[in-house]
């Protein structure tokens, strides 16, 4: 055992691998050690803010909540009424027949009472494609209210109902010296459309959907490994029986089968727990073809025929001289069981048929959440982008680990 964990170890594969996982799993584990308390939402905040923007605590609201202060009122409008449109605005104000003259694009009022009392997203303007309309009508919705000298609503999350509610509001003249303010934090990635810290939000759904991939991967590997075994040692009808269903679920597209069985749970009853379940109720069945291959190679050994003149039970000749020799094959596909729940997860998420959003986040969620409100549409690359790179991160690192087990147990592929 020792040398072969010493050889498991000298793969290089493997250990790259190895060391990407654990520095993964030590950010989700560590990282909310250290950030207790992530920035709470703004109500009807509607807007993704771009990294590097300070969460202040504002003392003199009460409970303490979080609210998201921009440097200026210039800041905040030119992040969404920048050069470029200006200039969009412009052309559409000169195709639907307003004189040049008229427009001002360096007045920022003058430029949005004109936008404002001319626009009509109903309106076809000659010569404009699909998705040129489609981009103004986003644009006219981020430019609502830009003047507007209203404050802020804060909120914060109730501790019975679980529900958001209004504990003050943070006026645009109103300022905070961040020198002086104990609790400041850096939002390394932004927010997302909810105001809330993307980065602690990554890493907080990283983590449920580790624990979604370990779950569905046990789950379907233990399935698999019992019915694989039983298959093909006992074999005859048992192996028949066994194989009629093995075979009536490779033919079913796993994901349709997934699909419709997240839908028909409803998605008030859809919880991280259930999600893994049933992913690993339906992924069994490959590692059942694959440890029966491996077990009818092994059942005529002479090591296993020893061992039923000797009188075991079939259950001893399963555990103690079948078993042993298909360990690593179990651990590999434990392994690729793990990479695929996690992947199915964010798959279905992204359809809408994840785990319920009132809970905890997934990285399938947080892709969901950055379609729907059109991240990718709009440029909000932080909104999304982390995401992707995690995810590939997990199933990058457990695939380096899958290969290097399998150069160390494989005689074939040995250098």
């Amino acid at each position: 055992m020792k040398h072969t964990i010493q050889q498991v170890f000298r793969s290089g594969k493997f250990v790259l691998g190895f060391s990407i996982f654990v520095a993964i799993l030590l950010i989700v584990i560590v990282y909310p050690l250290i950030i207790t308390d992530p920035p709470l939402a703004i109500i009807s905040q509607g807007t993704f803010f771009e990294p590097g923007i300070y969460v202040n605590v504002y003392d003199s609201l009460g409970s303490q909540p979080y609210t998201l202060l921009d440097d200026a009122a210039t800041n905040r409008i030119a992040s969404k009424l920048g050069d470029k449109e200006r200039l969009d605005m412009k052309e559409w104000l000169l195709d639907y027949g307003i004189p040049e003259s008229e427009i001002n694009i360096a007045d920022t009022e003058q430029l949005l009472d004109l936008w404002e009392n001319n626009y009509d997203p109903k309106e076809n303007v000659a010569g404009m494609t699909n998705a040129q309309r489609n981009y103004y009508v986003r644009l006219n919705a981020s430019l609502e209210g830009l003047l507007s000298t209203e404050g802020t609503i804060i909120a914060v999350k109730n501790a019975d109902t679980g529900t958001l509610e209004e504990k003050g509001v943070v006026a645009q003249s109103d300022y905070v010296n961040v020198s002086q303010v104990a609790n400041v934090r850096v939002l390394a990635l932004g927010t997302d459309n909810f105001g809330r810290d993307v980065l602690t939000e990554l890493v907080r759904a990283t983590g449920v959907s580790l624990q979604i991939g370990f779950v569905a991967g046990t789950i379907a590997t233990l399935i698999g490994l019992t019915l694989g075994l039983l298959a093909g040692y006992i074999g005859g009808l048992v192996d028949d029986v066994i194989m009629f269903f093995t075979n009536l679920f490779t033919v079913i597209p796993g994901f349709v089968l997934l699909i419709l069985i997240s839908f028909s749970i409803g998605q008030e009853r859809r919880g991280a727990a259930t999600i893994a379940v049933v992913i690993g109720l339906t992924s069994w069945y490959w590692t059942t073809r694959s440890v029966r291959a491996q077990v009818m190679s092994l059942r005529n050994r002479d090591h296993v025929s020893l061992s039923k003149l000797s009188g075991h039970s079939i259950a001893y000749i399963i555990f103690a001289d079948i078993l042993p020799y298909i360990a690593s094959y179990v651990v590999m596909a434990f392994i690729l069981q793990i990479t695929s729940g996690i992947l199915a997860e964010a798959a279905l998420s992204i359809l809408g048929l994840g785990p319920r959003t009132t809970e905890v986040p997934t990285l399938g969620l947080m892709m969901n959440w950055a379609m729907i409100y059109q991240a990718h549409i709009l440029g909000k690359w932080w909104a999304y982008f982390p995401i992707l790179v995690t995810i590939a991160l997990i199933t990058f690192s457990m695939n380096l680990m899958n290969t290097g087990l399998d150069q160390v147990f494989n005689p074939a592929l040995r250098e």
